[in-house]
């Protein structure tokens, strides 16, 4: 099991972005076969490390473009670096962007240079999980439980808007400065989660839905009574200034692109409850297809008129 969280260290290694001018916008592109306009053929698209929803997405649709003619790069790196990127214009698109909330800070600091695509699932929320035996309720009852959980709350990617959430919202709206946020990855988050269970101990870690440890682990959600973590937002795809002329049929696709979180489920436990090797991610992504067929035409269908 352990592997199983751990495998994305060895896309760490990958988060510091080259910044290449991947996004080229040679005109002479040809259009890819199957799909129309005047769509260049070579599209970048950014994935967070560790954010399972937007690296299923991304491998699903990779798989569809590369179907339609398209060449399609899939760089992983922190939310921070990708946002930058798709900004800079060395990304095309991203697809995990968290609106209004968790990305607030990065849509302030690149708004003016990206171009929002809309929301493809409108059922994100960040949380606080607990095993499901943990003897508090309630994010207010944590800090005076601190010594169960040994004073720890385990978190993520320092960059995240969930980290950010949790060190400019949650402890100082519920008193837990003086519980220790830690802070490294999301797979190192995993991993705690998943040894703790195993052992018998109470932990509480910085998650979100949707996510797949929510069908892999008996944990439960605490209660947020003051709204410190927000409400509900949309996962966006978000791309890059210049998009929408260089990819007239992908903002069209894009842009009507929904997935409802079991859909998501199901593709996130194929690729991610299967002890599979990152490498084995298209060939799980292809048979996932080939069960879903009706659904992943659609992606690629002709508006309705």
């Amino acid at each position: 099991m352990q592997k199983r969280f751990l495998r994305g260290a060895a896309l760490v290694g990958a988060a510091a972005i080259a910044l290449t001018g991947c996004a080229s916008t040679d005109a002479a592109d040809e259009a890819p076969e199957g799909a129309t306009g005047s769509d260049q053929t070579d599209l970048t698209v950014g994935v967070f490390n560790g954010w399972p929803e937007g690296e299923a997405v991304s491998y699903l649709w990779e798989a569809v473009l590369e179907e339609q003619g398209y060449d399609v790069t899939l760089e992983y790196a922190d939310a921070g670096p990708v946002w930058a990127a798709v900004g800079s214009g060395s990304y095309d698109v991203n697809f995990d962007a968290w609106l209004p909330m968790t990305h607030a800070g990065y849509l302030e600091e690149y708004g003016d240079s990206i171009e929002d695509l809309g929301s493809w699932n409108d059922d994100a929320v960040l949380t606080f999980a607990v095993n499901e035996d943990a003897p508090i309720q309630s994010i207010a009852e944590l800090a005076e439980n601190a010594d169960a959980f040994g004073n720890r709350i385990v978190g993520i990617e320092p960059g995240a808007g969930l980290t950010q959430a949790t060190q400019n919202e949650v402890i100082p709206t519920y008193g837990l400065e003086g519980m220790e946020f830690q802070t490294s990855s999301t797979p190192a988050m995993l991993a705690e989660l998943s040894g703790a269970i195993e052992s018998g101990e109470n932990v509480v870690v910085t998650l979100w839905r949707p996510h797949w440890a929510y069908d892999e682990f008996a944990i439960r959600d605490l209660e947020d009574p003051e709204g410190s973590l927000g409400e509900a937002e949309g996962i966006h795809t978000i791309a890059r200034t210049g998009f929408a002329e260089d990819f007239p049929q992908l903002t069209e696709w894009f842009s009507a692109f929904e997935m409802d979180s079991e859909l998501l489920f199901s593709l996130e436990n194929a690729m991610f409850n299967s002890d599979a090797d990152p490498s084995d991610y298209p060939e799980i992504v292809e048979a996932w297809i080939d069960e879903n067929r009706e659904w992943v035409d659609t992606l690629t269908a002709p508006a309705a008129e």
